[in-house]
């Protein structure tokens, strides 16, 4: 088995590279940190994914951010900052969606595959009832949307290809360390152990959903 982690510096993205290999798969990490892959600039993306060879069997993207350049989630509208905004779209919705654009070539048409994206349960509209986090909960609704759409076109493309969005639950990583109050949180370690066990038991047929770490489908 060949995998591909995007973001394999971070700690969901370290902790399932580890998990990975430790099954036995060939694996690939991308990062910025490591490799000069940044999400928010396609030339990058472009380079870096530009540079492997087609035919991996499951491509996960454990890319995304909260608090980006010490702009907190917002807790009213009074707090609703443009730029703000944007970096959240750039880094969490049209990041993955772009590669995603490039990891189409990567992705075998002749036999099954799994590619999945972390979102987050914040994301979803049904589930929304506390309010608040305009920017991350807009830009994650809008990568589910992404990954919803997409899947249509890729059921087209690879039929045998399953394409999720995934909530993690609350990980004890620098992400989540401010914000994770009085949830329970999972080591880096178990939550890859979580997903990969989701994504084991998903077929075609759930393409374009979007589960948690327990394989329970969550709202739109």
């Amino acid at each position: 088995m060949r995998a591909l982690v995007i973001g394999s510096s971070g700690g969901i993205g370290s902790a399932l590279v580890a998990a990975l290999s430790g099954r036995g798969a060939t694996v690939t990490g991308l990062s910025r940190r490591e490799d000069g892959l940044d999400v928010t600039d396609e030339a990058s993306i472009a380079r870096a994914m530009g540079a492997l060879s087609p035919g991996f069997d499951l491509v996960f993207n454990a890319t995304g951010g909260l608090e980006i350049a010490g702009n907190r989630p917002e807790k009213a509208l009074r707090a609703l900052d443009a730029g703000a905004m944007a970096a959240q779209f750039a880094l969490n919705a049209i990041g993955p969606a772009l590669v995603l654009k490039h990891a189409l070539r990567l992705v075998p048409r002749d036999r099954p595959a799994k590619l999945a994206v972390l979102s987050a349960r914040v994301g979803s509209i049904g589930d929304n009832r506390l309010g608040g986090w305009h920017g991350y909960r807009a830009a994650k609704a809008a990568l589910n949307q992404i990954i919803r759409t997409a899947s249509v076109e890729l059921a087209r493309s690879h039929p045998q290809a399953t394409l999720v969005a995934l909530h993690p639950g609350t990980v004890a990583t620098s992400l989540t360390a401010a914000y994770a109050g009085g949830h329970p949180t999972v080591t880096p370690a178990v939550a890859a152990t979580n997903l990969l066990a989701v994504l084991d038991g998903l077929t075609p047929t759930e393409t374009g959903g979007f589960f948690d770490w327990q394989g329970k489908a969550i709202p739109w």
